[in-house]
């Protein structure tokens, strides 16, 4: 979202016709968004002829979109008649999840995989085995559902590996911030795997979801080693038995 020092400073360029290209786009963008949330909206209520004739024109907009359209369809009947299997059409969060996986930048000890094979991007697996720390040698299996609306919204991910830690429940849940509140869209898969090998370099005992295992933590941290260890190997804490992952 721009800034109301941005449009103030866009809108006065374009009044005297030095606004570039891209900041005439940054602008004409925010109106769109800003009138597709608030339909009645004065947003417009700068005098007009401070517009350059592309963004008066609102046919401007229909023709770029009809060439757009026009553009996909000739893309699907070249691979239609060449008997290639139709062309699906990809998201916006599809292509950036393409990006940023193939611009992944994963440590040895951490692993992606795909189950239902690379043509479903959008759901994936991330394994890590961490190399130090309390879960040295472990290896803990996350699932991630990226929705369409990526990067908007944080992936979801769980972690399919029954584990002892503070920050992760034994439904799998991870409480991790950048998946939450701190989510912004420059963030990115990368991000949130760097995120997840931290959780267990250095489990938090200050925001816990599994509040047993955090309180073992703080108050005894060599009862917390033998448990972690206990559980990796295949065996009870208390009550609950922990498949073995070592």
């Amino acid at each position: 979202m721009l800034l109301r020092s941005e449009i103030g400073l866009y809108v006065a360029k374009i009044g005297d016709r030095s606004a570039s290209a891209t900041e005439i786009r940054l602008l004409w963008s925010y109106i769109h968004l800003h009138l597709a949330c608030h339909p009645f909206s004065s947003l417009l209520s700068f005098p007009r002829r401070c517009l350059p004739e592309p963004l008066v024109d609102p046919s401007w907009d229909r023709a770029m979109i009809k060439f757009i359209k026009i553009k996909d369809q000739k893309r699907e009947d070249a691979a239609n008649s060449s008997g290639r299997a139709p062309v699906k059409k990809q998201s916006a969060g599809e292509l950036r999840l393409h990006k940023d996986i193939s611009e992944l930048n994963l440590p040895k000890s951490t692993v992606i995989s795909f189950p239902n094979g690379k043509d479903d991007l959008m759901n994936f697996e991330i394994s890590i085995r961490p190399d130090e720390g309390y879960y040295q040698g472990g290896t803990f299996v996350f699932t991630f559902q990226v929705s369409p609306s990526y990067p908007h919204e944080p992936p979801k991910v769980k972690c399919k590996t029954k584990v002892y830690h503070p920050n992760i429940d034994l439904e799998g849940n991870v409480c991790l911030n950048i998946l939450r509140e701190d989510w912004k869209p420059v963030l990115n898969i990368n991000t949130v795997v760097y995120g997840l090998i931290l959780l267990f370099m250095q489990p938090n005992d200050e925001d816990p979801l599994n509040h047993d295992a955090a309180a073992v933590l703080r108050d005894n941290p060599r009862l917390f080693e033998t448990n972690v260890r206990r559980a990796m190997a295949g065996g009870y804490v208390g009550q609950i038995y922990f498949p073995r992952c070592i």
